[in-house]
């Protein structure tokens, strides 16, 4: 049952990073999103700058160890998954870089999003 639990933290821990990086994209359908979204974008390009560990991480390697299993099994979320969360040979300047990233791609979202919020206003007289 840990193993469960472990592989939903992994699925959320995707869903979170997929949420930092493309979350913009729902500012810009859905502006009051921003109370959400700038908040874990700017957590998940901290951790990557700043070389910190993501909660979430200790948290399934606590499930992981619960369930007595230190290796991970052949099911999608640790194959496929564990990969692009924890990538081998990860260094700093590569988390510099995937920081940087994730604030680009953000910046372009929010200005899309605070172009689109101008252009729709109507202009006071």
């Amino acid at each position: 049952m840990y193993n469960v639990f472990a592989d939903a933290v992994v699925a959320a821990h995707f869903l979170f990073i997929v949420f930092v990086i493309l979350g913009g994209l729902l500012v810009i359908l859905w502006p009051r999103t921003v109370f959400v979204q700038m908040p874990a974008a700017l957590w998940g390009a901290a951790v990557e700058i700043f070389g910190w560990t993501c909660p979430l991480t200790p948290l399934e390697n606590h499930f992981r160890n619960l369930a007595g299993s230190r290796l991970y099994s052949g099911d999608f979320i640790t194959r496929y998954l564990l990969l692009v969360i924890y990538p081998e040979n990860l260094t700093t300047q590569t988390q510099y870089i995937l920081g940087g990233l994730v604030i680009l791609i953000n910046v372009i979202f929010y200005t899309i999003a605070i172009s689109k919020r101008r252009s729709t206003q109507i202009p006071v007289i």
